[in-house]
């Protein structure tokens, strides 16, 4: 049995129905998906997944992403993203493995293996990188502990703190060196991220976002445009409707409303924005999503990257 194979089966036994699965190791999470799925919003908080079977795509402003068993995708800083599921099937479903980020631990390996001569930081927040045997070999050693959850809690830190080590010295480690120094420039963009997150609702001024970023008007529009594949207005607007399909399909509030409640003055500018992110309107949809939330069997929901 190939090691792929062994991946695929390891996290088909500890995930055997359609959703995400927590386990004994936290930040360790598997997620199965039967069927191709429509674009779903979601934050990708720093975070890397592996695939064992399937496809899927992630949508970033301008930029998509395609990634299987031959890629993994990592998220560097928290991005609003499009993600569907594209190839599955209930004989060959979607499979992957996701690993949570740990700037603290990175921060230690980072210490310990300093970056080579040469190795620059490359600003994206979001990339692909190509498989290697080396991690292959080690993410099925991880989810393979899952079957004895003792050995897990015991070693399963080992074989995380390989997996980032891996990460880390392969060719886009400058992404997560770049995690672990807070007054670099993907540390300055992340504290505007978080500072739009938590003030989505409101004005978002390019001025005080550079201020809080400790950046120049200039170098933060373009270093956030380099971490986030968007401009900040774009990076609120995905948040904003984000929230609003949230509102209206798991909270059954009018289109309006919860225009209103994410920080709209106009419904109708609500509903142009909605439309040209769905592709349809923001009441067609939410009642579409709410009919096949009724249809489908009660089973865990897919999250995750």
């Amino acid at each position: 049995m190939t090691s792929l194979a062994q991946f695929r089966d390891a996290i088909a036994r500890h995930a055997p129905r359609d959703g995400t699965f927590a386990s004994v190791l936290p930040g360790v999470r598997l997620i199965r998906c039967a069927t191709p799925t429509m674009p779903m919003p979601v934050i990708y908080e720093p975070t890397v997944c592996f695939v064992a079977q399937g496809r899927k795509r992630a949508t970033l402003g301008a930029s998509v992403l395609h990634y299987d068993p031959t890629s993994y995708l990592m998220a560097s800083v928290g991005l609003p993203v499009m993600g569907a599921v594209i190839e599955a099937t209930p004989a060959r479903p979607y499979l992957s493995l996701q690993l949570d980020l740990d700037p603290a631990l990175l921060s230690e390996l980072a210490l310990q293996h300093p970056r080579p001569a040469g190795d620059r930081a490359v600003a994206a927040g979001l990339t692909l990188n190509a498989m290697t045997p080396g991690l292959l070999d080690a993410c099925t050693r991880l989810v393979a502990l899952l079957d004895a959850p003792d050995d897990a809690r015991a070693l399963g830190d080992l074989v995380v703190r390989e997996i980032l080590y891996r990460l880390l010295t392969g060719p886009n480690g400058g992404v997560l060196r770049a995690m672990t120094q807070a007054d670099g420039r993907q540390g300055q963009i992340a504290r505007a991220i978080v500072w739009i997150r938590a003030n989505f609702t409101g004005a978002c001024r390019v001025d005080e976002l550079a201020r809080v970023a400790g950046m120049s008007r200039s170098t933060f529009h373009q270093h956030f445009r380099a971490v986030t594949a968007m401009s900040p207005l774009d990076f609120r607007t995905q948040l904003r409707m984000q929230e609003a399909r949230r509102l209206m399909v798991g909270d059954g509030m009018e289109a309006a409303t919860a225009g209103y409640a994410v920080g709209y003055d106009s419904p109708s500018q609500f509903s142009r924005d909605y439309s040209r992110l769905f592709g349809v309107p923001p009441g067609k949809d939410a009642s579409r999503l709410r009919l096949e939330s009724r249809a489908a069997s009660p089973l865990s929901p897919v999250h995750g990257v």
